[in-house]
């Protein structure tokens, strides 16, 4: 498409990144959330959000990486309505997983979501960046220590 035709679908920049970022979400949500949530809430659905998010980064659902990660480094420091749709996208996904951690009954429910969504980060950067083979496998483990903590009444 050419960039007069581009600007002509979508009137501005802005709009564009805004549908770019929608599209995105909804990806995300049909990939990654809407499974999970067959699951009952808590423990179960909290680990099927964990083990989709983890596929989802592995198998690059979308090319070039986490498109989250990529947006937010863009983003971060530049104010307005992207960075708004940005941040709002973060915070649903990072606000789901610390619910199903409070349904499950941690008391650092925040913390735990915030180690998940963090290893996923990691395990993409250092899967891209360093050629890491192992970092999903780590990163799957290490919320499964977590998790499995948390369930011992840790």
């Amino acid at each position: 498409m050419s960039k007069s035709g581009l600007f002509a679908h979508f009137g501005s920049k802005q709009e564009l990144q805004l549908a770019t970022i929608e599209a995105a979400a909804m990806r995300f949500t049909a990939e990654v959330i809407a499974p999970a949530q067959v699951e009952q809430e808590g423990e179960a659905r909290l680990r099927a959000y964990c083990s989709g998010y983890l596929d989802f980064l592995e198998r690059e659902g979308f090319e070039g990486g986490c498109f989250w990660a990529a947006v937010a480094a863009e983003f971060d420091d530049r104010p307005g309505v992207v960075q708004d749709a940005v941040r709002a996208g973060v915070l649903g996904w990072l606000g789901e997983l610390e619910r199903q951690a409070a349904v499950v009954g941690a008391q650092d429910a925040a913390e735990v979501a915030f180690e998940i969504y963090s290893l996923g980060l990691g395990a993409n950067a250092c899967t891209r960046l360093l050629a890491d083979k192992g970092a999903f496998d780590r990163a799957r483990a290490a919320i499964e220590r977590r998790l499995t903590l948390h369930s011992a009444g840790s």
